[in-house]
Parts: C-alpha cells; structure tokens; sequence
C-alpha cells in the first residue's frame, strides 16, 4: 500500500506513525513538507519552498486564503512530480491548515484523503476574546470568520478526517461531524513516565530530585494563550508560602499563537518588568532537550498548565504520564481529561490567587497527591497511549491487521525538541 504524509512541519503530530509505517514491509510510504522541516530518517521526503506571498493590496482578510493558494500550488507541483515517477498513494494523511491539500484530489482523485482537524476558528466560544486582558476588535472577529475558508474547503475535499479531542471535534460544523474520528496520535508512555529516583540539575547547580518542592510550567512558548501571564502573577503569593519551592519554567521567547507584547521584546520580559519579579528560585530555562524534558517532569512536585479554550497540549498529557500532580485551568480542552481531584485539580484560568493557593497546597502536603499522581499516569495509559493512537490511525488508513513496526517515539540518543 503506498501511502503518502503531507504536513509542513513534517513529521509534526504523525511522528510515531511515520516511524511504524516506515517500519510495515508493506507499505511504501513519502512525506511532503515545507523546506526546513525535521523530516524524519528512513522516510522519503520531498519539501518545497514558498516563491511568493499575498500582494501588498490584498485584503487582509483574504490573505490567508491567497497564501493558501500558494502553499497548495507548491504541494501540487511534489505531486506531479510523485505521478511522473509512478508514486500514486492510496491514501494520504494530512494537516490542510495551511492549505496543502487544497489540489490533491485534482491530481489523486482516487486516493483516500485523511485530515487531520486541528482547530476551527470561533469569533466567541473559543480562544477568540476569551481573555478580556485582550479584547477583540470588530475587525479582528470578522477576520476569525473569514479564516475558515480554507478549512471549511479542506472539510469538503476530504474523505474523512480526525480530532484529537471531543473538544476540538465540537468546533467544526456540525454537518461534517459524521467525517471527523475522534483520535489522540497518542503519547509514548513508555518512555514518559515516573521515575522515583530522577534528578535534575537547575541552571545555578542544584540538584533537585523527585520528592522535593519543585514546580515546573511548560509551554513551545511563553505567552497568554497557555496562561503564561496568569502563572507568573502567581509566582509572589507562592514564593512567599512556601520559601523552600524551586519554579522551573521551560519554553522559548517567541509566539506560537496569539500576538506579541506591546513594549516588551517577549512576555516573559513584559511580566518580569510589570511584576519586577528578582527571584534565585525561578528559574528559566527556554527550550531543552526532550530528555532532559522528561526528567525535569519526574521531579515536579506540582506541574502547572493553564490554557485559553484552545488545542489540547501534548505536555499536559505527558506530565499526567510522568505522574505529575497537575494543576490546570478550568477552560473546555482540560475539563475533557481531568477531573477535579480525581487525577488533577482545576482552577480558575483568571485567579492568580488560586492558582498560587492550590500550588502551595500540593507542595505542602505531597502525599496527599498519591493516588492523584497514580490516577493521572492511568488516565493517560488507558485514553491516550501511542500504541491505540498508531493502530487507529492505520484502521483510517485504510490497514488491516495490527500495527507492524516500533511505536516508540524516542530512540537512544535521538535529538528531539519539545511538543507543547
């Protein structure tokens, strides 16, 4: 069977999938992605590059669409030149967000197109003036509408599609909902998990190890949308506490979603200079490798993670897998996973005061978490392990039998970079 992976930043979400259909003798397998993407060894990739961009004079509303076009015209020229050498997929898996699938069925019109359905765009309800730090204009609301062109194309287009959550599924059209699975890639929960006897080394030399007050906050970037600011406007009530606690932010200066500050070259500068925050216990540390990653989480006494209503982060999963103690916001996304005092505590996403009081709280009496921390890691090995995610994912394919091939996500020595 020969199958093909289209996603721009390949291989993205479909890494353990790319890895185990790499591994299936019988499935001959390409990637599509944007030039400069990971890729991933052993598997056939072809990138492309992006020649131009919308006009100056194009509407700003219509811009996404145009750079659509684009992208979706570089994507069919790979495909053609795929046709010519006789590669024709019987299914293709894609991420159509940024407009990369918009002509497959043109020049694969007998191929099974699979999408992988992210997130569709809400002017109200979602992460689109939630926060009222941030209001939306008028113009900025209509222009939600309008981003769903592509996306409602896409929809149309494909054969059937996934979300990973319930949540996320809820958004999109209530027509297309009979297309869309409901499918988690999965976490690797056999390398994420806990580990008693872990440590790790703070940028100052302090060796903290499991069983000692730290709290860790992970984000790809620190920034509003994953409740940075909220965070940190909770760091002075906590430090004064509980004087013994270490706080280990991990996550870069850009932004992933969302806008940049006004005033301030990234959030964290912003927050560090309206809280005027001189701490030697927080500690930031940007982005680190994934094993370090992992360790950092094996000795989180109370792991923070806080989102607007938006997509579900794989790092709430994998802390949960790590055995963390997770306090999280009260926002839709979460609610599907934890349940208040269960396997995690939720708080309010706006109440900095709670949020510091439930941290302490956790910190000051660890072993009243145990069972919490035992039931997280369960919640994720029974709803989210890798394994159910790969042979979901080959059943959509089109593949019978049980997965051929590892599954595992990490191999000794590999580099990986943090998905948060």
């Amino acid at each position: 069977m020969r199958i093909l992976i289209i996603h721009q930043n390949f291989p993205a979400q479909f890494r353990a999938l790319a890895r185990n259909l790499a591994a299936d003798p019988g499935v001959s397998l390409a990637a599509i992605g944007k030039r400069g993407c990971p890729g991933l060894p052993g598997v056939r990739q072809l990138t492309y590059a992006i020649e131009r961009h919308p006009a100056a004079g194009t509407h700003h509303y219509a811009k996404p669409f145009e750079s659509g076009i684009v992208y979706g015209q570089a994507v069919a020229r790979l495909l053609l030149e795929l046709k010519g050498e006789g590669f024709v997929p019987d299914a293709v898996l894609a991420h159509p967000g940024w407009g990369e699938t918009l002509f497959v069925k043109d020049i694969f019109p007998r191929a099974r197109l699979v999408h992988f359905c992210e997130f569709y765009y809400h002017a109200q309800g979602a992460d689109a003036n939630f926060d009222p730090e941030f209001p939306l204009s008028l113009d900025a609301a209509l222009r939600v509408r309008t981003r769903n062109a592509l996306l409602l194309m896409g929809l149309e287009g494909c054969d059937a599609a996934v979300a990973p959550t319930a949540w996320q599924k809820s958004l999109h059209p209530p027509a297309y909902h009979g297309k869309i699975a409901l499918l988690h890639e999965g976490i690797d929960t056999a390398f994420m998990r806990a580990d008693p006897l872990a440590s790790f080394t703070l940028p100052d030399g302090k060796v903290v190890r499991a069983g000692d007050p730290v709290v860790t906050y992970v984000a790809r970037n620190l920034e509003p949308y994953r409740g940075f600011h909220i965070f940190m406007r909770a760091l002075p009530q906590l430090l004064a506490r509980h004087p013994g606690c270490e706080v280990v932010i991990v996550g870069g200066d850009g932004v992933s979603y969302g806008s940049k500050p006004q005033g301030a070259a990234s959030w964290r500068a912003r927050m560090l200079d309206e809280l005027n925050l001189q701490s030697d216990r927080v500690h930031f540390l940007g982005r680190i490798p994934y094993g370090a990653y992992r360790s950092l989480l094996q000795v989180s006494a109370a792991h923070v993670y806080l989102t607007y209503p938006f997509v579900l982060s794989w790092s709430m999963l994998e802390a949960m897998a790590c055995g963390c103690a997770l306090v999280a916001s009260d926002t839709a996304p979460v609610r599907e996973v934890i349940r208040h005092g269960e396997n995690g505590w939720l708080v309010d996403f706006f109440d900095a005061h709670a949020l510091a009081s439930r941290i302490a709280a956790v910190l000051e009496a660890p072993a009243a978490s145990h069972a919490l921390r035992l039931r997280a890691a369960a919640t994720v090995r029974a709803r989210y392990g890798l394994e159910d995610g790969v042979r979901q994912y080959r059943a959509l394919l089109g593949l019978a039998g049980a997965p051929a091939g590892s599954t595992t996500l990490h191999s000794p020595g590999a580099p990986h970079g943090i998905c948060c």
